[in-house]
């Protein structure tokens, strides 16, 4: 049987980043999780963290994580059961994209994690990468893009997020008044979340464009709406973010009557235990969430 002081001990280290910070967490001495972690490769005959150049876990270690996730789990069901073994509260560390985070997804789970004194760690990574985490074993959940369950895990589909490529008036006038063309793309500043955000180029390609095109780079989903309200560029902003800047004119699209829906799935282990069935049926009871209601304006186009 594993010793679970020594998994506890990997998993501190990985979600805190550092044998310090993980020493902090647990109560314990820096020297005491390294020693937790020797004692656990020795056992297992291999390495479980690399800790250069970037501390990681390694392929054993992603395993071991994946198993320590789903076992706190199943020990949250447990306690419920027995209640002399259950703690005030549990932990459940899930990645989400942002928009998701500054939209609709507290609405969706405040409830229930009231109800289930369930407390989140929620890491935000963009929606098209967020499995990476999942298979490094680095959370137990995963809220993204894509359709392809990693292996031993499930997924659901939860809702449709719709884009709308917006900016405000001048902006507009400035780089597309004579329309959207590939000299105004190669001219016209846009916003891009991040280096791993796709969405501006599925837009672009949609728009028959595949070259480069200037752009600011902002990791953060109300600061992307304050630099599109600023007239810094145009971007790919949530219909359900952006409805009170349309509807006071503040952004409008610069191709109207098109938008770049992106479907969202649930990603979760599958031996997660009944706390993660809970909470994936809050999730899909809260699809609509994700939808304004009858539209500001009629699409011609919907692109996938």
């Amino acid at each position: 049987m594993i010793d679970y002081k020594l998994l506890e001990a990997l998993a501190t280290v990985i979600e805190s980043g550092g044998f310090e910070r993980a020493g902090l967490a647990l109560g314990i001495s820096q020297s005491a999780v390294s020693q937790r972690i020797r004692t656990l490769e020795i056992r297992l005959g291999q390495p479980v963290l690399v800790r250069s150049p970037v501390l990681m876990a390694t392929p054993a270690g992603q395993r071991l994580l994946n198993h320590v996730q789903q076992v706190q789990l199943l020990e949250r069901d447990l306690a419920k059961s027995i209640p002399v073994l259950s703690e005030p509260s549990a932990r459940l560390r899930i990645a989400l994209n942002a928009d998701s985070l500054a939209t609709w997804w507290a609405a969706a789970v405040g409830r229930f994690c009231a109800a289930e004194a369930l407390l989140l760690d929620l890491v935000v990574e963009d929606q098209d990468i967020g499995l990476r985490r999942m298979r490094e074993g680095d959370v137990a959940a995963c809220l993204c893009s894509s359709p392809q369950p990693v292996a031993g895990a499930r997924c659901v589909p939860v809702g449709t997020m719709t884009y709308l490529p917006l900016a405000t008036p001048d902006y507009v006038q400035r780089y597309f008044g004579g329309g959207v063309t590939d000299i105004s793309l190669q001219q016209a500043p846009a916003i891009v979340f991040g280096p791993n955000d796709q969405l501006q180029h599925r837009f672009l390609a949609q728009c028959g464009y595949h070259g480069t095109f200037p752009h600011h780079l902002c990791p953060s989903s109300e600061g992307f709406v304050k630099l599109a309200l600023a007239g810094m560029g145009y971007g790919m902003i949530p219909e359900v973010q952006a409805r009170p800047e349309i509807e006071a004119e503040r952004l409008i699209g610069i191709t109207p009557g098109q938008a770049l829906e992106v479907q969202l799935y649930w990603h979760f282990w599958r031996h997660g235990g009944g706390v993660m069935d809970r909470l994936t049926t809050a999730l899909q009871s809260a699809g609509t969430l994700l939808e304004t209601g009858t539209p500001l304006e009629k699409r011609a186009t919907h692109w996938t």
